[in-house]
């Protein structure tokens, strides 16, 4: 089966989902649509003809909200303005229920262009966690495209299944309640996720579902998992590995005191990347150029081991001396 078969047996019905509809210059119902008050707070609400949102300024009527101008102000019942703004993919993720840590905005929007994602495109994540990511995957690889999210825990796969179908991104997404220790349903996708404690114990399993050269990612918070995953990789035909950290930092929007803010969210997880490659492949030869250096090194200084212990036995023998051998570089 080629992929354009893949695709087409595979792809969601779009026709009803708010991201594929015709721009208008008024909300309708199933909008998704941002409120920004007049306090700066944000809510995200799927526009429902007789629903309400409540909240600290008052209620906002759903029917009110319906037919408002893009850009346009509405009144709450205590006659509190909020603007009526298309949200971004950013909000969405930050307005997801948590019962899991997400990945953040900013570590989704990089995971979603280094794995190389685009509308058509299969990526499979593992774990699912309240869905961050997988509303940032979702919204890349749609319409067309397709999502495979593994998780173990019931209500968190429940949670996630809630929070897809209210940003309307539930059609892109094949959610998966079980674990990944017997391998993925899936194969020749064209990237793979893991979310997970220990994900050098399933690299095997990533393999057999990528396709070659596919794309690999992962997200570790300790640099003692990062250093265990590296060493998997390289013994099981990965290159192209990248190890990398994201800090995001806002400034103060005021032109006569910019300045950074006084807080930030900083570390917030390591970044691994990798390509999955033909087992007939020698990975080991497009390895980092540092790494290759560190094993030239190792290398050297058992050879010199090995011959400081060949002349030490000969001397003890009576042989003859020998001059000092270099320092390894």
């Amino acid at each position: 089966m080629d992929r354009g078969d893949i695709h087409s047996q595979t792809m969601p019905e779009v026709a009803s989902s708010v991201w594929f509809r015709a721009k208008a210059d008024v909300t309708a119902p199933g909008d998704l649509v941002l409120l920004l008050t007049d306090d700066l707070k944000r809510y995200v609400v799927k526009l429902q003809p007789r629903q309400t949102l409540h909240c600290h300024l008052g209620i906002y009527a759903h029917d009110a909200l319906i037919g408002a101008p893009w850009g346009g102000v509405v009144q709450s019942t205590l006659g509190h303005s909020a603007l009526v703004l298309e949200p971004s993919v950013d909000d969405l993720i930050r307005h997801l229920r948590r019962g899991t840590q997400i990945i953040y905005p900013k570590d989704a929007a990089y995971l979603v262009h280094r794995m190389n994602l685009r509308a058509g495109c299969r990526v499979i994540e593992a774990g699912t966690g309240s869905g961050g990511l997988t509303t940032a995957l979702a919204w890349a690889v749609a319409p067309q495209g397709r999502v495979y999210s593994y998780e173990t825990r019931l209500e968190t796969h429940r949670l996630a299944r809630n929070n897809l179908e209210s940003v309307d991104l539930l059609p892109f997404v094949e959610l998966i309640h079980g674990d990944i220790e017997g391998g993925f349903s899936q194969q020749g996708v064209d990237a793979l996720f893991l979310d997970v404690r220990t994900p050098w114990l399933y690299l095997e399993h990533v393999r057999s579902a990528l396709r070659s050269g596919g794309f690999f990612a992962g997200l570790l918070p300790t640099t003692n998992q990062v250093s265990e995953l590296l060493l998997h990789m390289e013994r099981g035909g990965f290159v192209d590995i990248a190890v990398e950290e994201l800090l995001l930092r806002a400034y103060k929007p005021v032109p006569d005191r910019l300045r950074p803010d006084d807080t930030m969210n900083a570390h917030t997880g390591f970044l691994v990347f990798a390509r999955s490659m033909d087992s007939q492949v020698d990975s080991a030869r497009w390895h980092a150029k540092e790494r290759q250096r560190y094993r030239a090194r190792l290398q050297t200084k058992a050879e010199i081991s090995a011959e400081e212990a060949r002349r030490a036995a000969d001397q003890a023998q009576g042989g003859k001396k020998y001059p000092p051998l270099p320092l390894p570089g």
